[in-house]
């Protein structure tokens, strides 16, 4: 359609050529759609110069036919003879008063006839945005020349012609008729003229004018077509719908069928339909992406099937069920059974067969026995022989069993397994830190002055009696290791068991971080060691970076706020932080470092590995020495742990003894009573040396 656009205003502008001079206002100008149409008008030197002013005249009659405009007709003339000269754009001129003036302006260039070139100018250059060419408006060239082109134009000329450039020659004199055509859109009897000399290039008008402005036979006629119809000035012509072809009659059409025609790419099924196919494939195959090819449906491997265990693949989309070893197939013949080797008597244990699973099963002893090496049969265990009892002094042995007894001057427990001496400070038993004092049939456990018995009975006052709250900041990043984090909850788990837990004394909260920040349990969560010790065992490793900074952010702005457990300030209660990590932050950690401190509280920063000293220095209160530990081994973590209690206490961590006068009365009684005290526990470690011998006596003796 735009082609027949295109050949209707082209021969509009040459509908005028009957009349050899513009006559402004003087008859209708045939009007038609916007078109940017381009002059290239040869001046080599074979064009004298009155047929140059033929030409000239020529633009002139036609440009006074256009409606000329802007948003209508735009118009460029362009010259070339060796060299190219536009001599002015699309957009130069928007009256034709201008334009003519332009015309008149225009000096031939008088050299060789370099047509190739000057198509490529006009393609590149004249129907270009920048030139004025509108988007989605025809172009038209209208190429006028005397001679035989120097260079080669049938190539240059073909792709201006792809770009929807439609091109119209006009040849006069010794114009070649071979190059004419090669230049010219087809068909080449609406695009090509050839005349004798100039003074004849008026003639042409007549010849289109009928055709320029004459009936749209498909309009006004019964053309008889049955898909389409395209008119052509002064005919018309049949088309058929993509996919039909125009029969002989040249006015019905027939649907392509292009399976039955053979042309198609198809491995298995063609579906045809008018001028297009597609592809199918037969049962048990699909499709595959090329829409071409067949591939073999695996029913198994696309999991479209229903076996309880395993699928095997049979062929195109036909499969069997089948199940794992230890397992049989049902009668359904797609659900499996697991195959208890025990329950169906198919095994050689001596006394007891566990079953481990489908298909497999292990030996065992009943209660009392061993299973021997050969691990099928049985052998009674002495208990007492073997060491495998918990009695306190005497095992008394019995086929897979024992009971206990005491030594001469001991009884049983109700336990049945310790033994009571009326003298309990005389054994080992004890476990008093400092000093034991017996009691009728049991005792108690003393500690120096100053240094309260601790919640157990027997340790005496240690950094137990400190009441703080402590938040742990444990790195999580991926390069800790597994392994390794598992020695960081222990390290954790050191430091609770040094401190005394409960509501109103020590709190504890955990804080993991990697490339973010998760609060594991806040302070208020638990009050008990065990609680503790439990929650931080389940802690799950984050793997990921090593955000320090935003750790430290986080513990200031959420962990020691009263809404997680962190007691108000009025109660000068100290908070406490502690940071451990394996390596450099990956963030700033000055900012946070210093507010910590700022706001009072207490940092220690524990490193190991790639851990930055510096780093550590940065986080740690002062004195920074006694606020930041480091190792190069994880292994070493709990030997940090044992010497960090020493800084959490304020009264142990100076790691100073106070220095007393050796002469004072009441020093030499302290040095006699501690002397006294450190004899008396070696006395009784003696005393129940001997015990146990003699206990180890009375067995051997017994076997006799």
């Amino acid at each position: 359609m735009k082609m027949r656009t295109l050949s209707v205003l082209v021969l509009l502008t040459l509908a005028v050529l009957t009349t050899a001079r513009p006559k402004a206002g003087a008859e209708q100008k045939c009007k038609s759609g916007p078109v940017d149409l381009v002059f290239l008008i040869d001046s080599s030197r074979s064009v004298r110069p009155h047929e140059f002013e033929t030409m000239r005249k020529f633009m002139i009659d036609i440009l006074d036919t256009l409606d000329i405009g802007l948003d209508t007709t735009r118009v460029g003339v362009v010259q070339y003879s060796s060299q190219v000269r536009s001599e002015f754009s699309l957009k130069t001129h928007s009256k034709l008063e201008n334009m003519v003036k332009a015309i008149n302006e225009i000096i031939p260039l008088a050299q060789g006839t370099m047509t190739g070139l000057a198509i490529r100018y006009l393609m590149n250059e004249a129907f270009s945005p920048e030139q004025g060419d509108r988007p989605e408006v025809p172009n038209v060239a209208v190429i006028v020349t005397d001679g035989r082109p120097q260079d080669r134009v049938a190539e240059v000329a073909a792709e201006a012609r792809e770009k929807g450039i439609e091109i119209f020659a006009v040849g006069v004199a010794r114009a070649d008729m071979t190059s004419l055509r090669a230049m010219a859109s087809p068909p080449f009897e609406d695009h090509v003229f050839l005349v004798e000399r100039f003074d004849l290039i008026y003639q042409f008008g007549l010849q289109f004018q009928n055709k320029l402005c004459g009936l749209d036979l498909c309009v006004e006629s019964d053309h008889g077509c049955e898909h389409l119809c395209e008119s052509s000035p002064g005919s018309y012509h049949c088309l058929c719908l993509p996919g039909y072809t125009l029969n002989d009659d040249g006015k019905t059409c027939t649907a392509i069928d292009l399976c039955a025609e053979g042309k198609h790419n198809c491995e298995q099924i063609c579906i045809s339909s008018p001028g297009s196919l597609t592809c199918d494939c037969n049962q048990g195959y699909h499709l595959n992406e090329d829409k071409k090819t067949c591939s073999a449906i695996n029913l198994c491997a696309e999991g479209k099937h229903d076996c309880g265990q395993v699928c095997v693949n049979m062929g195109p989309a036909i499969f069997t069920c089948d199940c794992s070893e230890g397992y049989r197939l049902n009668e359904d013949e797609k659900t499996c059974s697991a195959i208890d080797v025990c329950a169906e008597g198919k095994h050689d244990c001596g006394q007891v067969c566990v079953n481990m699973g489908p298909g497999i099963f292990t030996c065992d002893c009943s209660e009392g026995y061993r299973l021997n090496e050969d691990e099928k049969t049985c052998s009674a265990i002495d208990l007492c022989a073997e060491g495998k009892h918990d009695c306190e002094q005497m095992c008394i042995s019995t086929p897979g069993a024992f009971t206990c007894d005491c030594n001469k001057g001991f009884k049983l427990n109700d336990d049945k397994k310790t033994c009571t001496n009326m003298d309990m400070c005389n054994t080992v038993a004890h476990g008093c830190e400092h000093q034991c004092v017996n009691t009728p049939g049991s005792f108690h456990c003393i500690c120096p002055e100053g240094q309260p018995l601790q919640d157990d009975g027997k340790s005496c006052g240690t950094c137990k009696s400190a009441v703080i709250d402590l938040v742990l900041l444990i790195d999580g990043s991926k390069s800790v290791r597994p392994q390794n984090f598992e020695l960081v909850k222990k390290f954790v788990n050191q430091v609770v068991d040094t401190l005394d837990l409960s509501a109103h004394g020590t709190r504890v909260g955990l804080v993991q971080y990697s490339s973010r920040v998760r609060t594991e349990f806040p302070l208020n969560k638990y009050h008990t060691a065990e609680e503790i010790k439990a929650a931080v065992m389940k802690v799950e490793y984050m793997e990921k970076g090593t955000m320090t900074g935003l750790a430290l952010k986080h513990m200031l702005e959420n962990s020691f706020s009263e809404a997680e457990g962190a007691r108000p300030a009025s109660r000068n209660i100290p908070r406490v932080g502690l940071v451990f990590t394996d390596g450099r932050s990956q963030d700033d950690i000055s900012e946070y470092a210093k507010k910590a401190k700022e706001a009072g509280i207490t940092m220690y920063a524990v490193g190991v590995g790639k851990a930055v000293e510096e780093e550590l220095r940065e986080i740690a209160s002062e004195p920074v020495e006694k606020h930041f530990y480091y190792t190069t081994d994880f292994s070493a973590i709990s030997t940090i742990a044992e010497n960090l209690k020493l800084n959490v206490c304020p009264a142990e961590s100076q790691g100073e003894i106070e220095v007393k006068d050796p002469c004072a009365c009441e020093n030499l009684v302290e040095f006699q009573q501690a002397t006294m005290s450190s004899l008396q526990q070696l006395t009784q470690k003696l005393t129940s040396m001997a015990a146990r011998l003699e206990q180890l006596e009375n067995q051997l003796l017994s076997r006799k």
